[in-house]
C-alpha cells in the first residue's frame, strides 16, 4: 500500500514518520510492519493483504501537529492520496460520533464550519485525477474538520458535565494527583496538594520497597502516610506490580526463576504491602500495564493467572480496598513492535471474561513525548478513547495525566511528539488540562482524574508537566484545576 504525501500542493521533499504504524479494521495494530518514506511517497509492507490503515504524526495548519489516521484501505498498485484519506477518516470520525452523541441541536455558531469541510472534501475527492489539486482542498477540509471535532467533543463534554454536577455525581476525589516523596518534608508540597485535590496516589516501586530477598524498606510510604493519612483526602497507591525493568529488583531480574515462582513471589510482594495498609489505602493499582511492560515475557495465559494472582493477594489482605487494573498506552502502537504484550482492549476483554475479581480499571494518559502512546491527539480522538470503556460496565478512573507546559527538546520536541495548536507555554497547558478534565469527567463511568506530577521533576516522563515550578511557584494549570474544582463543588 502507498501513499503520495502532499505540502502545500508539492509532492513532500522529506516526511517525519515518528508515531507511525498501521491498523487493522479491529484498531489493533499491525504486527512485522514496515513504513517507509522515498521521493514524495510512503510505502507500507505487511505480512498480508488485509485492509488496513495508516496513522502518523501530521501537521495541520493552525491546529498544530497530532497523531492521525486514515481510514482503513484496501491494498491497490495506485498509491493513494494521503491528504485526501486523512480528511476522509476525521469526517468519518465527526459523523459516527455526532450520531453516537446525538448531538445536532445546540451547535448552529459552528455548523458553517463543518459544511465548509465537507464541502472541501467533496471538491477534492472531484479533483482527485490532479493530486496536487485534491492535496490542498484536502489540507483545508481537515483543517476545518479539526476544529470541528474538537470543539464538537468539548460542546458535548460541558453538557454531560453539567447535567453530572447538578445531580451530584461527582465524588470528593473525583480530582486526583501523585504525591511525590521526595518532596514529603516540604510543607509546600504537602499544602498544595491537599489544598487543591480529594484523592492522593502513593507510588510504590517493588525494587525501592524489596531492594533485597525479603527484606522491606517501608520508610518512605510511611512518611507519605503520616503526612496525609489524617487529612481528609482518599489515598490510593500504586503501581502494586508492574513488569516494566525499572519497577522489578535486581535480585529477581537475576534469579532465572520460572513463572509460577515469580508468580509466588509476587503475591506475598502484594499481600505484604497491602496488609500492612489496609487500614489507610482505599484504592489500589493492584498491577500497571502488563499489556504493553511484560519483561519476563509471560505468555497470554500467564498474563491473565499473574493479573488474577495480584487481585487474589489485595482480597486477602483487605476485604475493603479498592483492586484497580491498569492499562497503559490506550491506543496500542506498542504492539505493532514490541513482542510479549496484548492490545489493550483485548487485554481488558480478557480481564472481564475471565472471571477475575476487581473493581476498577484504570487508564493511564501522557501526551508530550516521542514515544509509543504518548504523541499528541485531538479531544476528539480522547474522548472517543475513553468512550470504548463504557460497555465495559466497571468504573475507570484515569490515572498519570501529563502534558508540558513548555517545549523540550529531543523526543519532547513538538515536531517529534506533536503540538497542540501551538508551542506549549503555561496557558496552553492550563487550557488542555481543563479541556481534558471536563471531557474525561463528563463520562459517568469515569470515576476520578489523577495528575502526574505536583511539580516539575528532573524524574517526570514528560518535561515540565508539573502544575507548580520547581520552585512550587502555581502555573495556570494549577489556578485552572482550582476554579474547576470550585465549578464541582460549589454548585
Amino acid at each position: 500500500m502507498k501513499f503520495q504525501v502532499f505540502k502545500n500542493g508539492k509532492a513532500a521533499e522529506d516526511l517525519s514518520l515518528c508515531g507511525a504504524y498501521l491498523f487493522g479494521t479491529d484498531g489493533i495494530a499491525i504486527r512485522r510492519a514496515e513504513i517507509s518514506f522515498r521521493s514524495g511517497l510512503i510505502e507500507c509492507e505487511k505480512a498480508n493483504l488485509e485492509t488496513s490503515g495508516l496513522a502518523l504524526l501530521w501537521p495541520i495548519d493552525g491546529f498544530g501537529k497530532e497523531l492521525l489516521p486514515t481510514t482503513c484501505l484496501p491494498e491497490r498498485t495506485r498509491p493513494y492520496n494521503l491528504n485526501v484519506e486523512l480528511a476522509r477518516a476525521k469526517l468519518m470520525q465527526i459523523i459516527n460520533k455526532r450520531e453516537e452523541w446525538s448531538l445536532f441541536d445546540g451547535v448552529d455558531e459552528i455548523a458553517e464550519i463543518a459544511k465548509g469541510a465537507q464541502g472541501l472534501f467533496i471538491q477534492a475527492i472531484e479533483n482527485i485525477a490532479e493530486p496536487p489539486l485534491a492535496s490542498r482542498l484536502a489540507d483545508e477540509s481537515l483543517r476545518k474538520a479539526v476544529v470541528f471535532s474538537e470543539t464538537l467533543a468539548i460542546k458535548q463534554a460541558d453538557v454531560l458535565f453539567d447535567i453530572r454536577g447538578t445531580n451530584h455525581g461527582f465524588g470528593q476525589g473525583c480530582l486526583g494527583c501523585r504525591m511525590d516523596p521526595s518532596q514529603i518534608s516540604n510543607p509546600k508540597h504537602i499544602n498544595k496538594l491537599l489544598d487543591l485535590f480529594g484523592f492522593v496516589t502513593i507510588p510504590i516501586n517493588w525494587a525501592q520497597i524489596e531492594p533485597t530477598r525479603g527484606n522491606y524498606d517501608f520508610s518512605a510510604f510511611d512518611a507519605c502516610i503520616n503526612a496525609v493519612g489524617k487529612k481528609k483526602v482518599a489515598l490510593g497507591a500504586g503501581p502494586v506490580l508492574c513488569f516494566s525493568k525499572e519497577y522489578l529488583p535486581d535480585w529477581l531480574l537475576n534469579s532465572r526463576v520460572g513463572f509460577e515462582k515469580i508468580r509466588d513471589i509476587a503475591y506475598q510482594f502484594v499481600l505484604n504491602v497491602v496488609s500492612r495498609y489496609a487500614g489507610n489505602i482505599r484504592a489500589w493499582r493492584v498491577i500497571s500495564g502488563l499489556n504493553a511492560f511484560n519483561h519476563f515475557g509471560f505468555s497470554f495465559e500467564q498474563v491473565l493467572e499473574m493479573t488474577r494472582a495480584a487481585t487474589m493477594a489485595v482480597k486477602a489482605a483487605s476485604d475493603r480496598g479498592l483492586k484497580i487494573i491498569e492499562i497503559t498506552n490506550p491506543w496500542g502502537e506498542y504492539y505493532a513492535t514490541t513482542p510479549n504484550t496484548i492490545p489493550p482492549l483485548v487485554y481488558v476483554d480478557m480481564v472481564v471474561q475471565s472471571g477475575i475479581n476487581f473493581d476498577a480499571f484504570a487508564l493511564q494518559m501522557r501526551f508530550g513525548k516521542n514515544a509509543d502512546g504518548m504523541h499528541i491527539r485531538d479531544m476528539m480522538q480522547i474522548s472517543t478513547m475513553l468512550d470504548r470503556f463504557l460497555p465495559v460496565v466497571k468504573p475507570l478512573y484515569i490515572t498519570d495525566v501529563e502534558i508540558p507546559s513548555q517545549n523540550g527538546t529531543g523526543p519532547q520536541d513538538g515536531q517529534a511528539a506533536g503540538v497542540w495548536h501551538k508551542e506549549w507555554d503555561q496557558p496552553k497547558q492550563a487550557q488542555w488540562v481543563e479541556q481534558f478534565c471536563k471531557i474525561a469527567l463528563s463520562k459517568p463511568f469515569v470515576d476520578s482524574v489523577t495528575y502526574a506530577n505536583l511539580c516539575d521533576a528532573e524524574n517526570s516522563i514528560i518535561a515540565n508537566s508539573g502544575l507548580l515550578t520547581a520552585q512550587f511557584e502555581p502555573k495556570k494549570s494549577y489556578h485552572a484545576l482550582k476554579k474547576l474544582r470550585e465549578v464541582i463543588f460549589n454548585r
